[in-house]
């Protein structure tokens, strides 16, 4: 709850901006930002010169701008941070995962004629958690079981409860002593080698079927793929992806004869049962072989039915902007010097996040920088990954968009026409801080009609 001397600030901070002479241009600028709760504050100007004559045709600065800043969207993916800019995020993925599937952005419509399945990769079990299941519509007991063995700690590894979707248990281990966590965060670490490996070994298995050499393959076809790590609400991530079978040249042409959708298949079951990556040994504990969970999702996209392009698209993009939010940990890097008490964290999430600070001291393990994501619980991949040829990208996407919103400042006359390849242009921008200081966050939220979010203060805001 804000304090009186907190509210009182605010209150005073807000009719300040509010009698400020440039109030109008702060507000426009707030609404150009989109309802960012975190806009960027940058300190700088553009000039725009005739290339042949070096005379200066126009100057942005940001001198005249509130506070002298220019207030930009964070852009950032994570909802938990900015529910708006991760909502740009989410649907510019959703465009370009669609394009893979249905052409489109500069992908042929041809592309649906070409071997294409959605998979799952899942994580093996590291200890018997609390889950929810349905069966004809109908949840079931979590772990029931008959006389259940009691475990080394006194606990019966037993629990015949229905849980709710909200029931804060999920995920939680039966027994917290018997569970693995240092496997779940190593396996977390490594599963971007995993998935690598996994790749790799989808194209060996695709070219002994062709009877290729692996030298050839690319010569003959392009494995293309878009992923998305999700986690489980026990604290371990598993791989959402969507994969393809194109010609050499990427989806322009059309695959060989003998890859089909089959082949595929074939090949994605032995290499999620072949791979594996090792974790070091280290203090006392031995090496460790880590693979995929035996539990594997390969089913082929439609273009209608149970599993549409449409909605493979909204699956692979909603979890685009997510983190480990659903573990119960935190959204930023956490310093191994906090006290961990002071967190609202789950207990068990408190103690995926102490193991990696404790395993991030081992010299064995330097190389996982297991401290430096301990808020990840381990992983450092990137959440959403596209090979080369899978479709579009999401700089292009964003430069449309770009491009279109210039065109419209043109057309309105907030910027001049003129002959780009006459222009030369020349930009100096500084970072000046970033989010809204306890006023300013007030009036952002009347003006976009939105919750007020946290006033974060920083460098270029005033109270």
């Amino acid at each position: 709850m804000p304090t009186t001397h907190t509210t009182a600030h605010a209150k005073a901070g807000m009719i300040a901006r509010l009698n400020h002479p440039d109030y109008d241009r702060w507000a426009t600028q707030i609404r150009a930002t989109g309802d960012c709760r975190q806009p960027i504050h940058l300190r700088g100007k553009i000039d725009h010169y005739d290339k042949a004559t070096g005379q200066l045709l126009h100057r942005y600065t940001t001198k005249h701008e509130p506070d002298g800043v220019l207030r930009v969207p964070c852009k950032t993916r994570r909802a938990s941070r900015c529910p708006t800019c991760a909502e740009t995020y989410r649907a510019d993925t959703y465009h370009l995962i669609r394009a893979g599937l249905v052409g489109g952005k500069g992908v042929p419509e041809t592309v649906t004629s070409h071997p294409t399945l959605f998979i799952t990769l899942t994580a093996p079990s590291f200890g018997a958690v609390h889950t929810r299941h349905k069966k004809n519509g109908k949840t079931q007991p979590c772990h029931p079981r008959r006389n259940a063995p009691t475990c080394p700690h006194g606990r019966t590894m037993s629990c015949t409860t229905r849980h709710s979707k909200d029931d804060p248990r999920l995920g939680e281990p039966l027994c917290p002593d018997c569970y693995d966590y240092t496997g779940t965060v190593l396996f977390n670490a490594l599963a971007p080698l995993l998935w690598k490996r996994f790749a790799d070994s989808v194209r060996r298995h695709l070219a002994k079927q062709g009877g290729l050499l692996l030298k050839d393959f690319r010569h003959h076809l392009t494995l293309s793929f878009a992923k998305v790590a999700e986690y489980q609400r026990r604290g371990v991530v598993h791989f959402h992806a969507v994969i393809r079978l194109d010609g050499p040249s990427g989806p322009e042409a059309p695959p060989p004869p003998w890859a089909t959708a089959d082949a595929l298949t074939q090949a994605i079951q032995h290499a999620a049962r072949a791979v594996t990556a090792k974790a070091p040994a280290h203090a006392d504990q031995p090496e460790r072989i880590l693979r995929w969970g035996d539990q594997l999702d390969t089913r082929p996209i439609t273009m209608n039915g149970d599993l549409t392009d449409q909605a493979v698209a909204g699956y692979i993009a909603k979890y685009a902007t997510k983190a480990a939010e659903c573990v119960g940990t935190l959204d930023r890097r956490i310093n191994p010097l906090d006290n961990l008490e002071a967190y609202n964290l789950r207990t068990h999430a408190r103690r995926l996040i102490t193991t990696c600070l404790n395993l991030g001291k081992e010299p064995d393990l330097a190389d996982l920088r297991l401290a430096d994501w301990a808020h990840m619980l381990g992983f450092r991949g990137h959440f959403s990954t596209r090979s080369r040829h899978y479709s579009t990208t999401l700089g292009d996407i964003r430069a449309d968009r770009e491009h279109h919103a210039r065109a419209e400042d043109i057309t309105t006359g907030r910027l001049p026409l003129f002959d780009e390849d006459a222009v030369l242009v020349i930009s100096e921008w500084q970072y000046a801080g970033k989010g809204h200081s306890a006023g300013d966050a007030l009036l952002a939220a009347a003006i976009t009609g939105t919750p007020s979010p946290t006033p974060q203060h920083s460098a270029g805001s005033r109270p």
